[in-house]
């Protein structure tokens, strides 16, 4: 029987690229998919992998062009990594690259573009929980899956370490979250949407521009800084899973990466929590 058509490749390359442009940073996270056709026949139908390129190697190739090319855009990043596999491989007669992207927004405070920290474009649900009886009733306010991220100044040193801890210290890495927050309602606020959009502004001003030294550190200043802008609320609760980018190893290829071209993840995360009330 005849083999009609065939094509191979790799999924879900996810990447994120870092360009350093001075103290201004440029971010951009891809989940790629790259599939080759061409002289690949007889694998299927002899068992012959003599001219079958691996797909760790396709992945690898996504990201040697993402750390060789940093500053440009999707549209021009498809292009050289699709030419790229043609210049490497002439068993290779056609290369199909697919990449969505994760669209991050640059954070502006008092105005003036922040260089390192941003905000995910359609970002988070607001929330609104009521608890009533007859006797009175509570109400909370909150956002889900509030998503942020600067990608320098942050750190994790001077933790405990034991026979099982294999993490390093760093003060230099990307930090990022997805965060589920609530706060409770002391007094009503002239308006609740302003004052929402407030207590945010207020918490993100703080993550994106003061050094943090844990996820955990940043977290009660985050809250802190809230309580203290408005009074109308009693307390705020911030659930925090880490969304992890590794740096890519790549010094198997003649490559370095001074945080330069990262792995996207987000299983497993670390799972930070806590309450900051006014005691």
């Amino acid at each position: 029987m005849p083999l009609i058509k065939n094509k191979y490749g790799k999924g879900r390359v996810r990447v994120m690229r870092i360009h350093r442009d001075g103290d201004r940073h440029e971010v951009s996270q891809l989940n790629v998919k790259a599939m080759i056709e061409g002289d690949f026949a007889r694998a299927y139908t002899h068992a012959d992998n003599s001219t079958s390129v691996s797909t760790d190697t396709i992945k690898n190739v996504v990201n040697i062009v993402a750390r060789e090319n940093t500053s440009l855009c999707t549209e021009e990043f498809c292009q050289v990594l699709a030419t790229k596999y043609l210049d490497t491989y002439p068993q290779v007669s056609s290369v199909a690259i697919t990449a969505h992207e994760t669209k991050w927004s640059r954070l502006s405070f008092g105005g003036k573009p922040h260089p390192h920290s941003f905000v995910l474009d359609g970002n988070g649900k607001p929330t609104v929980e009521v608890t009533a009886t007859r006797q009175g009733s509570t109400l909370a306010s909150g956002i889900d899956g509030f998503t942020f991220m600067k990608s320098t100044q942050s750190g994790w040193e001077n933790y405990v370490k034991d026979p099982y801890t294999t993490i390093k210290e760093t003060n230099d890495r990307m930090c990022a979250t997805s965060m589920v927050a609530s706060w409770k309602w002391s007094a009503k606020p002239e308006n609740y949407p302003a004052t929402n959009a407030k207590i945010l502004s207020t918490a993100l001003e703080v993550f994106g521009t003061t050094y943090s030294s844990s996820v955990q550190d940043s977290l009660y200043r985050m809250g802190e800084a809230a309580l203290a802008a408005v009074p109308e609320i009693s307390e705020i609760s911030m659930a925090c899973p880490n969304m992890h980018f590794i740096p890519m190893n790549l010094s198997a290829f003649g490559l370095d990466n001074h945080n330069d071209v990262f792995l996207p993840t987000d299983e497993p995360h670390g799972q930070i929590e806590c309450t900051v009330g006014r005691g």
